[in-house]
């Protein structure tokens, strides 16, 4: 395994761990419970964008621009649905 397909492990596990901490926030009861894991869903999305930070800098996690013809076609189909 080499070191781009390690942090691309890491990125996919700090996206599920985000998951579980906002679910988390969201269904938690008391305040003291909430307020632990908001604060833990923070520290995931600071660690989460961090590995992204560092994945784009070595040229491992490429985003494409969204073409404007799809951008349209995509506004006109959910417009259409109200």
């Amino acid at each position: 395994m080499n070191d781009r397909d390690l942090m691309e492990n890491l990125l996919l596990l700090e996206k599920g761990v985000c998951d579980l901490f906002m679910h988390g926030t969201i269904e938690s009861v008391g305040s003291d419970v909430h307020q632990a894991f908001s604060s833990s869903l923070n520290s995931s999305l600071n660690m989460q964008s961090q590995i992204y930070d560092k994945m784009m800098a070595r040229g491992w996690y490429t985003v494409e621009n969204a073409d404007q013809n799809q951008l349209n076609s995509l506004k006109m189909k959910f417009s259409q649905q109200n």
